[in-house]
């Protein structure tokens, strides 16, 4: 069913053949001004469909969600930047908007992915649409993983302004204060809880209002949920009764608990990066946005970074082949690419392990072992129960009347199922005694389906996702070639350690002991994935059903990490500079030395402010 309204708003630019793995192809940049008026198009105007009514969003007459004015102008990127910010996702749009905030500031923003012209970068549930495909996923894929019995997983990464802002699945969430207070203890000056406190509530306008943990005004809307299930509610009343208390905000410093998931969206509409920071600011004349831009790596001038060269399709002339661009930075460079993306740019610019840029023919600037090591991702198992006598997203989407339902109940009060975030309810608990603080998150969904990208099934059923918040396990991010075009080798070395795969199997006894609860009796939840064939008695067998059933939950960091210059794996500094070199930073979700307990936008989008204060105040120190 969703699948109809997915085919009545996609662009004829995207076929795939069926099996096909899609190129990492450069989206074409638009220079050109784009326009809403119809006669313009040579469309005929209707006065009311559908359609027409999804496209707009329900704050003013005056507010389309697509498509929406390109405003960059088409110049030759001259002259000197005062910075260049590589990547706008979640970190880079808050970056542009900080840094160009300075009239005096010349800003130029790059980004590999196009624009977010497209709806279902809009409409809440379009992760199911974006999720995937190569209009707006860059559709890498791990390595063989020994410890998921030798399964290669998609690893989805945003290819739009906004980044993975625009296809994630909107959840705000901090994680614990004891995480940051963590990279405190390791050294890391000013990222202890109450020092990061304050950038969290920077740009944050919270639908609780004012108070010690929030803050209104800010860019970043955090609304709550618009969208019940009674299966969800008995999930919760479940989980109380088997110890696991509610709390009604899980960002308050300990998300111990059970709780609707709060969400980036304002009045049924995604709010990503882009839409909060980015397009509000095009208009400044110190701000150029260029799509399409493929880095090829960092200029320097001895060890200090003067620029940025990269590949663009399309361009100013709209000429059909990529052309190769730079521009020059007097100020500082600031890879804001992710964990893969950064990574990515570092290697090719010689910053990394020698050994292994030797291997590609690339010349040594600075052999950083840290380089693309320490990545650290969020492993969700997946556990699936059929059930009965209550309402899931799986069969309102095959039921005959599901479609039009669904869809008026969106385009009349912005409300329901095209209003959800992949999960509604999380959970927040132990796996065991030993535990001091909660080290595991539940994903609860009122669906199912083997993987995002496939249909839902086509019975009734949830997903309890399970994943162990702070994995003892890493891996790496490595070049598959000196060629920027070509993707990375992604090795997240999934149940590697012995503590993982120990948590691994009490997650799952712990999910069954929730579900065997009074308060989902009457529903009859029957285990579908892994399924009742292994015991729970059967550590090797659960844990085998762990590497089966598990996938990526979309969170990696680390592989840029911040440290002590005593460490011999730190990349950057506690100030975000790139260590050896001068006039280059990293600021995104790569830094985080060790993970954050929860989803990671909200810590990465702290780390820009954070970061872009930090670049703004060395600026205003360097000029004196």
């Amino acid at each position: 069913m969703l699948a109809m309204i997915a085919a009545a708003f996609w662009e004829p630019s995207f076929q795939a053949k069926p099996g096909a793995r899609a190129a990492r192809r450069l989206p074409r940049a638009d220079h050109s001004p784009a326009t809403l008026s119809g006669q313009a198009t040579g469309r005929r105007r209707h006065p009311f469909s559908i359609r027409r009514t999804l496209l707009w969003s329900g704050e003013s007459s005056a507010a389309p969600i697509l498509p929406e004015p390109d405003v960059t102008q088409a110049q030759a990127v001259d002259g000197d930047y005062d910075y260049i910010i590589v990547g706008a996702g979640s970190a880079g749009c808050l970056l542009a908007n900080r840094l160009s905030a300075d009239a005096g500031k010349r800003v130029l923003i790059l980004e590999a992915g196009g624009r977010d012209n497209w709806i279902w970068f809009h409409i809440p549930v379009g992760y199911l649409f974006a999720i995937g495909n190569p209009r707006s996923d860059w559709c890498f894929k791990t390595e063989p993983e020994a410890g998921l019995n030798g399964r290669s997983l998609n690893y989805p990464r945003g290819k739009v302004i906004g980044g993975s802002s625009a296809i994630n699945a909107m959840i705000y969430m901090r994680g614990q204060a004891a995480d940051y207070d963590h990279w405190r203890q390791l050294g890391l000056v000013g990222w202890g809880w109450d020092d990061v406190l304050p950038f969290f509530k920077r740009h944050e306008n919270h639908f609780l209002g004012e108070s010690h943990a929030h803050a209104v005004g800010g860019e970043w809307h955090i609304d709550a949920p618009r969208v019940r299930w009674d299966l969800l509610d008995a999930f919760r009343a479940a989980a109380a009764q088997a110890g696991i208390k509610s709390i009604a905000d899980f960002n308050c410093g300990d998300n111990e608990g059970c709780c609707a998931f709060h969400v980036n969206q304002k009045r049924g509409r995604r709010v990503s990066a882009a839409r909060a920071f980015l397009k509000p600011v095009l208009h400044r004349p110190n701000l150029r946005l260029e799509t399409g831009c493929l880095v090829e790596g960092v200029m320097f001038d001895g060890r200090r970074a003067v620029g940025v060269r990269w590949r663009q399709e399309g361009g100013p002339g709209n000429g059909k082949d990529a052309m190769r661009r730079s521009a020059r930075c007097s100020g500082e460079v600031v890879l804001a690419a992710g964990s893969i993306g950064s990574t990515q740019i570092l290697l090719l610019s010689g910053i990394g392990p020698a050994d292994h840029l030797a291997e590609h023919g690339i010349g040594v600037l600075i052999d950083r072992p840290g380089v693309g090591a320490n990545l650290q991702d969020h492993l969700q198992l997946r556990l699936i129960y059929k059930v009965e006598g209550v309402a899931t997203l799986n069969a309102r989407y095959h039921s005959p009347l599901g479609l039009p339902r669904m869809l008026a109940e969106y385009a009349l009060f912005r409300r329901g199922p095209l209003t959800m975030a992949p999960s509604q309810l999380g959970l927040f608990t132990r796996s065991d005694g030993d535990q001091a603080r909660a080290n595991l998150q539940y994903h609860v969904q009122p669906l199912s389906l083997d993987r995002f990208g496939e249909p839902l099934h086509k019975f009734p059923a949830f997903t309890a996702s399970v994943c162990n918040l702070r994995p003892t396990s890493r891996g790496a991010v490595r070049l598959r070639s000196r060629e920027a075009a070509d993707p990375p080798v992604i090795r997240p070395n999934y149940l590697a350690t012995e503590d993982d795969r120990r948590i691994a199997a009490s997650s799952i006894r712990l999910t069954r002991r929730i579900v065997a609860q009074p308060a989902l009796a009457p529903f009859h939840p029957d285990e579908y994935l892994p399924g009742p064939a292994v015991r729970d008695d059967d550590e090797q067998g659960l844990i085998k059903a762990a590497g089966d059933v598990g996938t990526t939950i979309f969170h990696p960091v680390g592989t840029a990490k911040m440290g002590l210059p005593s460490d011999p794996m730190t990349v950057v500094d506690d100030r975000l500079r790139v260590v050896g070199v001068e006039r280059l930073r990293v600021i995104d979700a790569s830094v985080m030395p060790t993970t954050t307990s929860g989803n990671t936008t909200a810590p990465t989008m702290m780390i820009a402010e954070k970061g872009a204060a930090l670049l703004r105040a060395d600026a205003k120190a360097f000029a004196s």
